[in-house]
């Protein structure tokens, strides 16, 4: 069972005796934690532990989980200091148009004329869209908004994104 593996949390402590545990959010997506989804814990070396979301709430600023058949703090003390994961199947939820954010840094950045801009180095939220930073051999790093009049084509397999570089753009 090597399938690729994506942490969405970490569980740092318990919560009451009910078999609540305490979540650190990694992933960006809060529905991953929707009741009745399934989660691997996986601690160390050991083998992931396939369990299914029950409750869960938010409580200052932690996500609080409760698992099927885990009703209890004894069942999940043991759990601390694991990760949540999620497998690379349960990846597919996305829109065609939405990517994660591990696909697309280390992409390489190219124009529709061909002219090679760089590689991605890392993703902004600022605000509406997401907005792309492009790594440029000895220039100063290119900010790419991902709007669909800029973003023509993003091929996770060539690990390539073509761009139509609005005005200004490359200046």
């Amino acid at each position: 069972m090597n399938h690729e593996m994506y942490n969405i949390g970490k569980i740092v402590n318990t919560h009451g005796i009910r078999g609540e545990v305490k979540v650190v959010r990694i992933s960006d997506f809060e529905e991953r934690f929707a009741v009745g989804n399934q989660v691997f814990v996986v601690k160390d070396k050991a083998e992931p532990v396939a369990l299914t979301i029950a409750a869960h709430r938010i409580h200052k600023g932690f996500d609080l989980l409760q698992f099927e058949d885990y009703a209890n703090i004894n069942d999940v003390e043991h759990f601390k200091g694991s990760y949540l994961k999620i497998s690379e199947e349960q990846l597919t939820e996305l829109d065609s148009d939405e990517y994660y954010y591990h696909e697309i840094i280390g992409c390489d950045v190219v124009t529709a004329s061909g002219e090679s801009l760089g590689v991605i180095k890392e993703i902004l939220s600022p605000g509406a869209n997401d907005v792309w930073v492009v790594k440029r051999p000895k220039e100063k790093d290119l900010l790419i908004p991902y709007i669909d009049d800029v973003v023509k084509e993003v091929s996770i397999q060539d690990k390539k994104v073509v761009i139509e570089p609005m005005e200004g753009l490359l200046d």
